[in-house]
């Protein structure tokens, strides 16, 4: 007779009253298979008794499944930790202004705001803020600029129509050498929490990303 301590999982209910489900719970499940151990000896032939190297080998595999489900459940504890860990990381964004890839144009105040990264130096930068269709609103020039992360504002007072869904490229050269752009769209944190052990915002444009889809804070 062979002992299998996993073949069903019963709730059992501990000294103190709280219920446990013998296949996730290492106590529970020892205590289950020591019961079974007792109940085979007691019943074993005497003719054939139980022979040392089989019970050896049941008694060596429960504590196996023991130290799985022990390292399991700490495995679970530390990953429960470090969600609290990101949520509590990502509260403190909360209010902040935030850059990631994107070429919404934030409107607030009667100023639109966007950013945008280059890979090189540009002898000159230009911005032109879009409607949704496409159609061009208005264009700024900024001259010339570094490599790496920029931001820009554009006064938005004299602009008479919806600036919901207002968009920007951003076209930049060097020299007569057109270089890549990055538009980056700015928006700020409203909410945080924790899904499938990653950090994630929800942003006041509506959309939700990751923390690491964070480019810059503002």
């Amino acid at each position: 007779m062979i002992l299998n301590s996993a073949t069903s999982a019963p709730t059992v209910t501990d000294a103190t009253g709280t219920k446990a489900n013998a296949g996730t719970d290492p106590a529970a499940a020892q205590d289950r298979f020591l019961k079974l151990l007792v109940a085979q000896l007691n019943n074993q032939d005497p003719m054939n008794p139980l022979d040392n190297a089989q019970m050896t080998s049941q008694i060596a595999q429960i504590n196996t499944v023991t130290g799985i489900q022990q390292l399991n459940q700490t495995m679970q504890s530390m990953a429960e930790q470090f969600n609290s860990l990101q949520v509590m990381q990502g509260t403190a964004l909360i209010g902040r202004n935030v850059m990631t890839d994107g070429s919404s144009l934030a409107v607030a105040d009667k100023a639109g705001k966007g950013g945008f990264e280059i890979p090189s130096a540009a002898t000159n930068v230009k911005i032109e803020v879009t409607t949704a269709g496409g159609q061009v609103v208005d264009t700024i020039d900024l001259g010339a600029k570094a490599a790496g992360r920029h931001t820009f504002e554009w006064d938005a007072s004299k602009y008479t129509g919806t600036t919901d869904a207002l968009q920007f490229r951003v076209t930049a050269v060097n020299g007569s050498t057109k270089l890549s752009s990055t538009p980056l769209a700015l928006s700020k944190v409203t909410a945080a929490g924790a899904e499938d052990g990653q950090l994630k915002l929800t942003l006041a444009n509506g959309k939700t990303i990751n923390y690491s889809q964070i480019k810059a804070l503002v």
